[in-house]
């Protein structure tokens, strides 16, 4: 046989792995996830990150998009690399774009999970914000399909999922992003999934974050044995990440605090803040709805 040919053969189901499986990066035999992703559109789920854990006895994911469309592209590229049934879903915290493509994987039978506080978050705005997602920049279309879907399972404190030899925890440290963040921790692995805890390269949303909670939060993952952490938002992380993240929070606030006290309006603090906060490259557009939501009075 030609040389060339026996090559071009060999390569073609490396070629084929590569692609099927272009969009979740794998980042254990049984851990895939969206991360590092550039697209933030409010179509694309603003960039928000997501991802699975398969076990022996089916597979949990983690967080599912903002749309019913958004979570059928996810369940799609699920399929690419396991058949298993999908047996739970955790909603790190109930954002529109963590937790509105919840539909797609209640409608196969999967047990939603949240943090009871943000079970009760997303009962009573989801409704009102699925009404309004036009002021998020989603049109219809983007919307066709969903529903409110409620997580069926919630907790307090902690929770461990046997999937099947593969042990995964979900803790809520203090209320931080939002009242009831959780973290999805696999400690064999020492892998993290941290919601919108951490934000990498991208400005955080801050507007429902309890920043006492939050930098507790942060000190008591950074206590946690974890190696790699997959952010709310932006490329694959560490702890140096976590430390930086407390760094931008402290900043953001002392600095937004003391704009705001002489009187300046928020464009004027927004260009402030940018020249003094950490660089990043990524919804540059945030500190501007950061400061109007939270350090003006509403007029």
């Amino acid at each position: 046989m030609n040389l060339r040919l026996l090559l071009s053969l060999l390569l073609v189901p490396l070629l084929f792995a590569q692609t099927a499986f272009a969009d979740l990066t794998r980042l254990s035999d049984n851990v895939y996830a969206y991360v590092g992703t550039t697209d933030a559109s409010p179509a694309r789920s603003f960039a928000a990150n997501a991802g699975i854990i398969i076990g022996k006895d089916g597979v949990l994911v983690v967080d599912t998009l903002t749309s019913a469309k958004e979570g059928q592209r996810f369940l799609a590229d699920i399929r690419k690399v396991t058949d298993k049934p999908i047996r739970y879903v955790v909603n790190t915290h109930t954002h529109l774009d963590h937790a509105f493509g919840n539909c797609v994987f209640a409608g196969l039978g999967a047990v939603v999970i949240s943090h009871t506080a943000d079970r009760a978050l997303l009962e009573k705005l989801g409704t009102d914000i699925l009404k309004k997602v036009g002021g998020y920049g989603l049109k219809p279309e983007d919307m066709v399909g969903t529903e409110i879907s409620l997580p069926s399972l919630f907790f307090s404190d902690r929770l461990s999922i046997d999937l099947g030899g593969e042990v995964v925890e979900l803790i809520r440290v203090e209320p931080s992003h939002t009242e009831g963040s959780v973290v999805v921790w696999l400690p064999k692995q020492k892998l993290l999934f941290s919601g919108d805890i951490l934000f990498t390269d991208f400005h955080p949303f801050l507007a429902d974050g309890d920043f006492n909670g939050w930098y507790k939060t942060l000190d008591s993952l950074l206590a946690l044995d974890v190696e790699r952490i997959v952010p709310g938002h932006g490329p694959l992380s560490g702890k140096k990440d976590l430390r930086e993240m407390k760094e931008y929070l402290a900043r953001f606030d002392g600095a937004a605090r003391q704009l705001a006290a002489k009187g300046m309006d928020g464009d004027a603090i927004a260009a402030e803040l940018l020249k003094i906060l950490p660089k990043r490259s990524m919804a540059e557009w945030m500190v501007g709805y950061n400061v109007k939501s939270r350090y003006l009075k509403k007029q």
